[in-house]
């Protein structure tokens, strides 16, 4: 595998991490709907943290979850979940910089580079399924709660933080099978050579060089 792709994997992971710390305090993860209703006074929006509510003058006030043992055990899940996320995210990310052929950090050989990259990649992919079934398991909830005609409390719509997070899940686990095909496609052309130190080859005299040197040693008088 080349080391562009290797690189463009690490920055695809660098950016899908990036997002999912974005969406984890986002607070658009669902918005109250209009559907159905004649008259909107206020709109209501949530995340995993506190819920808003805003007027019609643009004035909006939030509240945290007073309780966690009162909240759902999908929002305590999807809690848990995101946190995983950005924990292994970064984890990996630690892993992809020591792992990348175009760093030298540590003094690593090519080999031992090419595992830690396959960690690193591991860890992207892992943390793009953690953040990929939290923000579905929450989307789950709002559309089931949306087209039961019988349920009585506020129908909620999908909010734009799912689609980052979405987004966020697909660009980790992309970057992450990037920085496994180092370990998988490796070739014996990346594997380092052992160095050998460089031999002198002095020139051997041929018969006629010898009788030259000879003949010079003596001189001309020495056969007289």
């Amino acid at each position: 595998m080349s080391m562009a792709v290797e690189t463009f994997g690490f920055f695809m992971a660098a950016v899908g991490l990036l997002m999912l710390g974005v969406t984890l305090p986002n607070s658009y993860w669902r918005v109250s709907t209009v559907h159905g209703s004649v008259i909107t006074t206020n709109t209501i929006f949530e995340n995993l943290w506190f819920s808003c509510a805003t007027d019609s003058m643009g004035v909006y006030n939030c509240w945290e979850f007073p309780s966690l043992l009162a909240l759902s055990g999908y929002i305590q899940a999807c809690r848990a979940l995101m946190i995983t996320a950005i924990f292994l995210g970064f984890l990996g990310l630690l892993l992809g910089i020591v792992g990348l052929r175009c760093t030298n950090i540590g003094s690593l050989e090519l080999s031992r580079k090419a595992k830690l990259a396959a960690t690193a990649g591991a860890l992207h992919i892992l943390a793009g399924i953690c953040g990929m079934v939290a923000i579905s398991w929450y989307a789950f909830n709002i559309t089931r709660d949306f087209f039961d005609p019988l349920y009585p409390g506020t129908k909620y719509e999908l909010g734009p933080a799912l689609y980052l997070g979405w987004s966020a899940s697909l660009i980790s686990m992309l970057g992450g099978l990037c920085l496994c095909s180092t370990c998988c496609c490796g070739s014996d052309e990346d594997a380092r050579l052992p160095y050998g130190a460089p031999v002198s080859v002095k020139p051997v005299a041929t018969s006629d060089q010898e009788d030259d040197s000879s003949f010079d040693k003596y001189g001309k008088n020495a056969y007289v």
